[in-house]
């Protein structure tokens, strides 16, 4: 299933934003390791309906990405 592109793009936002708090970086790190990340990748591509999930899963998720890159 593929998610309205719109929807997608604010979702991406929040998550975005969610997952430089957490992390204590900027937006533009966030989004940088956002666009490069195998979540967005999934999200992207509807893999296992991941735009489905909540947005602090989907940071988590990008959280933990991001630390076992380190």
């Amino acid at each position: 299933m593929m998610a309205n592109p719109i929807l997608l793009q604010k979702k991406y936002c929040r998550i975005i934003e969610s997952f430089a708090s957490r992390q204590g970086i900027s937006l533009d790190a966030a989004l940088d390791f956002f666009y490069c990340s195998d979540v967005y990748k999934m999200m992207r591509d509807g893999v296992s309906d991941m735009h489905c999930m909540s947005d602090a899963y989907l940071a988590d998720e990008l959280g933990q990405e991001y630390s076992s890159r380190g």
